[in-house]
C-alpha cells in the first residue's frame, strides 16, 4: 500500500497532490483498489475481511485437509512462509488460518494499519532495512513474542520483501531471510509450521526491480490486482518443534533450516515422476499360485538344522533350490508381484534367473496359513567366485568389479532380491524377522564378515528425490578408495541438487542427516514417504555406498550397491538380529582371525 493512503480512505491521494500523482495512482493500481475498498465497505456487513476480499478479486486457494491439519488449533505457533507475490498470499493464509482458529496476528509493513480492518491482525513494522528501522523494530518484535508466548499464532514472512529476481542464481526467490526470526523462535518457545506458496510476480515486476527496488515496491498493488480470478495451492508442512530448533547453535543456522523446509514444500509440485505402481505395456500375466499343500509338504521335509527362527506362526528358513522347487517358483511369483507394485520387475510371468540355482534362499513361512510371506537370496561369494567367477555373481550384470574389490571384502554375503508381500507391508516385522534370519544364518557362518549387494530406489520416486537421495549418499557415504575399483554398466549421471530459493551449503548440512534427509524426501513426495525402508535399514547397520546403476530390465531402478561390515556395526544394532551370544560369539571369531594374522606378520 501507498504511504500517501490516508486514515479515513486507506486508498486515497490526498487532495493537493496534482496531475502526475493521479497518473501513478492509475498506473499503479490505487485508484481501482480504492474503488473495491469502497465496494466491499458496504457488502462485508458480518463477513470476513479477507473473505471479502478474497471473494470481491475471484481468488482462491486449495489446501490438502492432511495438510491444513497441520495447523496447530490451540497453543503458541509460528508460521512461516515465503513471499512470492507481496500481498495476496497475505490475504489467503490470513483467510485460512482465521478459519481454523481466531488469535492469529501477522507481523506485517506498517502501512498495513492504516487500513481499519487489519488493525487488530498487523503488528506494524518497517520493512525498509535503514538503521531506523532496526531501532523501531525491536518492540514489534517484543510484542510478538508476547503473542506467541500468550498461546497465540503468529505469521512471519521472514523475507521482508517480496520475491524477485537473483541474476547471481537465475531464479525468483525471496531475497535474504531476517535472523530476528531465529531470536523470535528461541524466545517464543514455540513450533514452527512452514508454508509455500508457488509462483512468482510477472516479467515488468521483475525488470522494474532490477532498475530500482522502490519500483518493484510502487507496483505491489498493481500486482496484488492481477491475481485476480486465480486459483492458488498452498502447501503447509509439518511443524518443527521448538527444541528441535533450538537445538541450533546458530542463528543463520536455523532461519537455513526453515527456509529449506519452506522451500523443499514447492518441489512436489514440479518433481517428475512415474505413475506408481505402473508396470510397462506388453507384460506377461504371472503365473496362478502353488497350491498350500504341496508348499506346506515341501517346507515340512526341509531338515530342522535348516530353520533359522521360529516366532509364532511364522518361521523362517535356509534352503537351495533343488530342495525347494514348487516352493522357488512361488517365490518368483510373489517377488514378480510385488515388484510390480512399485513400478519394478522383470515382465515375465514370474521372477526367476540362472543365479536362484546356485544361490541360498531365506524366507519366512506362515504355517497356519501355509503361505510364503517374504525372502532373500543370499550368494556365498567365496565359494562362488571359486567355482564360477565374477560371473556367478548377481551383481556383476550391474557392476564390473575389478578381481582386487572381492580381495579385500575377503568372505562375503551377496544380498538381494528381497521382498515381503503387500499384505504384510504395514507391519515392520516381517522384515525384521527376515533379517533375524539372516543373522542367524551369519552366525552359523561367521567367515562372512561382509554383506553387499543391490538397493533399488524405484521409479516411484521422483527424479528429484533419486537424485537428492544418490547425491547425499555418495557425497558423505561414499568409500573412494574402493568405488575407484567398481563401475556401472549403465551410469546415472548423479549431480549436486540445489533446492530453488536455497543456498546449496545450508542443503548440504541438513542432508548429512539421514532422518532430515528422509524428512526432506517425504516433503518432496506427493505419498509423503522418505527413504525406502531397506535403504534405511542398511544404512542403519552402518552402510556404505559403493556406486549407483540404473537397470533398465528391472522398471528402470536405481540400484545403488551398498556394503555392510558387520564388525563395524553397532552391538546394540546387530543384537537385534543375533541375539547377544551370537553378536559375542561373531566378534570373538574376527578377533581371533585378526589376532591370528598380527601374529602371522610378526
Amino acid at each position: 500500500m501507498s504511504l500517501l493512503c490516508h486514515e479515513n480512505d486507506p486508498f486515497g491521494i490526498p487532495s493537493p497532490i496534482a496531475l502526475v500523482s493521479r497518473m501513478l495512482e492509475s498506473l499503479s493500481g490505487l485508484s481501482r483498489c480504492s474503488r473495491i475498498y469502497t465496494e466491499i465497505g458496504e457488502q462485508r456487513e458480518g463477513l470476513d475481511f479477507f473473505t471479502t476480499v478474497l471473494e470481491h478479486l475471484g481468488v482462491t486457494y486449495g489446501v490438502a485437509d492432511e495438510e491444513a491439519a497441520r495447523i496447530p488449533l490451540c497453543g503458541p505457533a509460528v508460521v512461516v512462509a515465503n513471499h512470492p507475490f507481496g500481498g495476496i498470499e497475505g490475504l489467503m493464509l490470513l483467510d485460512l488460518l482465521k478459519r481454523l482458529r481466531p488469535d492469529v496476528k501477522v507481523i506485517a509493513n506498517a502501512i498495513l494499519c492504516r487500513i481499519p480492518e487489519l488493525r487488530d491482525t498487523v503488528i506494524p513494522v518497517n520493512p525498509f532495512g535503514s538503521r531506523e528501522a532496526g531501532r523501531t523494530n525491536i518492540a514489534p518484535m517484543r510484542e510478538g513474542i508476547r503473542w506467541v508466548r500468550g498461546g497465540g499464532l503468529l505469521v512471519i514472512f521472514p523475507a521482508g520483501e517480496v520475491s524477485h529476481l537473483n541474476l547471481r542464481r537465475r531464479e525468483i526467490s525471496d531475497p535474504k531471510w531476517n535472523d530476528n526470526l531465529a531470536r523470535l523462535v528461541r524466545k517464543s518457545e514455540a513450533p514452527v509450521v512452514p508454508v509455500f506458496f508457488k509462483g512468482h510476480n510477472g516479467p515488468l515486476f521483475q525488470l522494474a526491480g532490477l532498475l530500482h527496488p522502490r519500483l518493484r515496491t510502487a507496483l505491489l498493488v498493481r500486482e496484488l490486482l492481477n491475481k485476480a480470478g486465480r486459483h492458488f495451492p498452498i502447501r503447509i508442512g509439518k511443524a518443527i518443534p521448538w527444541k528441535k530448533l533450538n537445538a541450533m547453535a546458530r542463528d543463520d543456522e536455523m532461519v537455513g533450516y526453515l527456509r529449506l523446509k519452506t522451500y523443499l514444500l514447492g518441489c512436489s509440485a514440479t518433481a517428475e515422476r512415474s505413475e506408481p505402481g505402473s508396470v510397462p505395456v506388453g507384460d506377461e500375466p504371472v503365473i496362478p499360485a502353488r497350491q498350500p499343500e504341496i508348499l506346506a509338504g515341501e517346507i515340512g521335509r526341509l531338515p530342522q538344522s535348516q530353520l533359522l527362527v521360529d516366532s509364532g506362526e511364522m518361521r523362517v528358513y535356509q534352503a537351495r533350490a533343488g530342495q525347494i522347487p514348487y516352493a522357488l517358483l512361488e517365490i518368483g511369483r510373489l517377488r514378480e508381484l510385488t515388484f510390480r507394485e512399485v513400478g519394478e520387475g522383470t515382465g515375465k510371468r514370474y521372477d526367476l534367473d540362472v543365479f536362484d540355482q546356485h544361490y541360498t534362499h531365506i524366507f519366512i513361512w506362515n504355517r497356519e496359513k501355509s503361505e510364503i510371506v517374504g525372502a532373500y537370496r543370499v550368494g556365498k561369494t567365496d565359494e562362488i567366485l571359486r567355482q564360477m567367477g565374477k560371473k556367478g555373481l548377481y551383481t556383476h550384470t550391474l557392476f564390473r568389479f575389478r578381481t582386487r574389490v572381492f580381495e579385500q571384502f575377503g568372505p562375503a554375503l551377496e544380498m538381494g532380491r528381497s521382498f515381503v508381500r503387500g499384505e504384510y507391508q504395514r507391519s515392520y516385522a516381517p522384515l525384521l524377522l527376515l533379517w533375524k534370519g539372516i543373522g542367524q544364518f551369519v552366525a552359523e557362518n561367521p567367515r562372512y564378515r561382509k554383506l553387499f549387494g543391490p538397493v533399488s530406489i524405484t521409479r516411484d520416486y521422483s527424479d528429484l528425490s533419486r537424485q537428492l537421495i544418490a547425491g547425499t549418499l555418495q557425497e558423505t557415504l561414499s568409500i573412494p578408495e574402493m568405488s575407484r575399483m567398481i563401475k556401472p554398466r549403465m551410469p546415472m549421471h548423479v549431480r549436486r541438487v540445489r533446492i530453488k530459493g536455497c543456498a546449496r551449503a545450508s542443503t548440504r548440512a541438513v542432508m548429512s542427516d539421514m532422518e532430515e534427509l528422509s524428512s526432506m524426501i517425504a516433503d518432496i513426495e506427493i505419498d509423503r514417504k522418505g527413504i525406502p525402508v531397506l535403504l534405511r535399514h542398511y544404512l542403519n547397520l552402518g552402510g556404505k555406498l559403493l556406486a549407483f546403476n540404473l537397470d533398465p530390465n528391472f522398471g528402470d531402478v536405481l540400484d545403488g550397491l551398498i556394503l555392510v561390515d558387520l564388525m563395524e556395526t553397532d552391538a546394540k544394532t546387530l543384537g537385534r538380529y543375533m541375539g547377544k551370544q551370537g553378536v559375542a560369539a561373531f566378534r570373538a571369531y574376527h578377533e581371533n582371525l585378526s589376532a591370528q594374522s598380527l601374529a602371522d606378520c610378526a
